[in-house]
Formats: C-alpha cells, structure tokens, sequence
C-alpha cells in the first residue's frame, strides 16, 4: 500500500488536471541509481502493462509495478510547499540507508546499484 498525505493528494490532482491526455494516473517505480543504490520514480503515465499492480489512494489512480512494489510498499509520499526547498518527499519504511537528499535508498534485503555521479 502506498500513503499519500493530503497535501500531496492535492498538488497531485493539481498537476493531473494540467495533463492533455485523458486518462493520465500517477506511476510510482524504483530504478537502480542514485547515491545508496535506488532512486524513485514517480511520474504520470497513461498506459497499463499485466506487470503492473493498480490502487486508488485519495481518489488517485495509482499504478506500481510488480517488481518495485516490494522495495516501496508502506512510501508515503508528502508535498511542502516552501519555496525553492519544497516539493515532494518520500519516506519508505523499508528503506535502511538513504542519500542526504533522500531521492535515493536502499533496502536490508535489497541494495540496487549505486551511482554516486547521479546525487
């Protein structure tokens, strides 16, 4: 399951209304990279794949897929709006290291393939 606060709900829903394509949701994903091995990926999407796992989080069409899911599941995802510091954070319950910016984690069962030249 993926949290998403009410602030970030709404800048989400925001956001998604600024979109031209219909039918556009949030995808949420991890890639190798980053500082500690992982970095997030989050993004608006418009198509599905089977390998994809679907929820409804806030009245947000949210899409994961399978193989991230394990790595994120429990993130929950925040927004401040504070001037050029704020934005969206992430905290991952599975996460036993991250980068100082916390764009990027690793998990105890799982530590992804840093890239320090991407912090």
């Amino acid at each position: 399951m993926i949290n998403i606060s009410d602030s970030a709900s709404d800048k989400l829903k925001e956001m998604l209304a600024e979109q031209e394509i219909p039918n556009m949701f949030l995808r949420l994903g991890v890639q190798e990279g980053g500082c500690s091995g992982f970095s997030y990926a989050m993004g608006f999407d418009d198509e599905e794949s089977e390998n994809d796992v679907y929820m409804n989080v806030k009245d947000l069409k949210v899409v994961v897929d399978k193989q991230s899911l394990p790595l994120i599941n429990g993130l929950e995802i925040d927004y401040e709006d504070a001037g050029m510091s704020g934005g969206f954070t992430m905290h991952n319950p599975n996460a036993t290291a991250t980068c100082g910016c916390g764009a990027s984690f690793r998990t105890a069962t799982h530590e992804g393939k840093p890239a320090p030249e991407e912090c």
